[in-house]
């Protein structure tokens, strides 16, 4: 069973917590983030992203990011931005937009739940961006950002919520994107204890989102016993933090891809190509947002084209073979493209669908790419069905939306 304890949290006071609250550290670039922290000194930005307080031409990666992310995050607990809570909670906190609202409970996972799989992955990191998270935890000594779990829907747990958010939100705001975070501290010891027993008998967690933050999280819990020689299983480096949220809220939206070249061929030979395995239509300057599994949109020099794949290219009795990230994986980014290796290879890139087609359109007009692809999301079944067989994704299959906002609740390692 997994493990779900609460912690002692290091949070906002109220006045600030909309003004502190930021996006996480992987939606937005430097320049982006440089933009929206702008002259804001609260903004969360300052941590995840401590590279927007530096020259625009430094190395993301060079020590010195770290070392100012590990000094701003010192800032903000000196300066009474972050204060910690004086004994250990779980916290509700629920995302809205429209009219759904989706809730979830902050609290810490094991390290070894994560280690021996009872914390279950559907998709595969990207060596450099874990190696980045993995010096963020290390240097700063704490999560400073949730990770996004789901698990199977508990009545009682949902209960338990549903009475807990009748009472007035400690933060309770609306966001610049239109999405609300609305938050809860669990006081009573009788709530704070049942709700870890019931978590504690839930036999899996799943990862929806954050697969690069949880896998450093516990890679750097797991370093830090290996390095104790006076280790004992409740020193607070052994969890991480997680919200979970139940499995029967959540949604998934698309998650694309977009191509610096065509591996040497001109547009008429990629296209003539890509009729071996798909039906092309071509659709003009509309965009073509796939409607159905196993059709894709594809935009390439001004125009829109819609892609079938031919009934040979899936199998929809295979969890892995019924995906569409899949087949374009296959029959286009790898034998056609010549991307084999969507982790490390440099020549493509991943957009989330909460940025729009027209996003796509705009990396491919401006140069920068060469071709963008328009994939139907994954479903809740289909990744608990992945993560239940032991399957993997490829990289960059799903995209949760809203986001959890950072710096709203941070855990320490100490």
């Amino acid at each position: 069973m997994a493990i779900f304890k609460p912690f002692k949290g290091y949070r906002p006071p109220t006045e600030i917590a909309k003004d502190l609250a930021s996006r996480p550290y992987d939606v937005l670039d430097s320049k982006e983030a440089r933009k929206e922290a702008g002259d804001n000194p609260y903004c969360f930005l300052r941590v995840v992203k401590p590279e927007i307080e530096l020259p625009e031409d430094t190395n993301l990666y060079s020590q010195v990011v770290y070392d100012k992310a590990r000094e701003n995050f010192q800032k903000f607990i000196d300066k009474g931005y972050l204060v910690q809570d004086n004994k250990k909670y779980f916290y509700v906190y629920a995302q809205s937009w429209g009219e759904k609202t989706q809730y979830g409970i902050v609290g810490c996972a094991g390290v070894e739940d994560y280690m021996n799989e009872n914390i279950k992955k559907h998709e595969l990191t990207r060596p450099d961006k874990e190696e980045d998270r993995m010096k963020h935890v290390r240097i700063t000594n704490a999560n400073a950002e949730p990770v996004f779990f789901t698990y199977l829907a508990h009545k009682e747990i949902d209960k338990i919520v549903e009475r807990i958010v009748k009472e007035e939100p400690v933060y309770d705001f609306v966001a610049d994107d239109g999405f609300g975070h609305h938050f809860w501290v669990v006081e009573d010891d009788s709530d704070i204890e049942r709700i870890e027993m019931l978590f504690n008998n839930i036999r899996y967690f799943y990862i929806a989102d954050g697969h690069h933050r949880t896998a450093a999280a516990a890679l750097v819990g797991n370093e830090k016993k290996q390095n104790n020689p006076d280790h004992k299983g409740d020193s607070e480096y052994n969890f991480f933090m997680a919200v979970l949220f139940p499995d029967n809220q959540l949604t998934i939206i698309d998650y694309n891809r977009v191509v610096k070249d065509l591996n040497g061929l001109n547009k008429e030979e990629f296209i003539n190509t890509l009729k071996e395995n798909f039906i092309v239509e071509e659709k003009g300057t509309e965009p073509h947002k796939p409607e159905k599994l196993h059709n894709f949109g594809m935009y390439i020099d001004g125009k829109w084209y819609s892609l079938t794949a031919n009934d040979n290219t899936y199998d929809d009795k295979d969890p892995i073979g019924v995906l569409d990230v899949t087949v374009l994986s296959k029959y286009v980014l790898d034998e056609v493209l010549g991307i084999k290796d969507l982790r490390t290879d440099k020549r493509i890139d991943f957009v989330g669908g909460i940025r729009g087609l027209k996003e796509l359109e705009r990396r491919v007009d401006s140069g920068e790419m060469e071709v963008a692809f328009a994939l139907y999301p994954v479903s809740m079944k289909q990744l608990l069905n992945i993560a239940d067989t032991g399957n993997i994704m490829p990289p960059k299959t799903t995209w949760f939306e809203p986001k959890l906002r950072s710096g709203l609740v941070v855990h320490t390692l100490d």
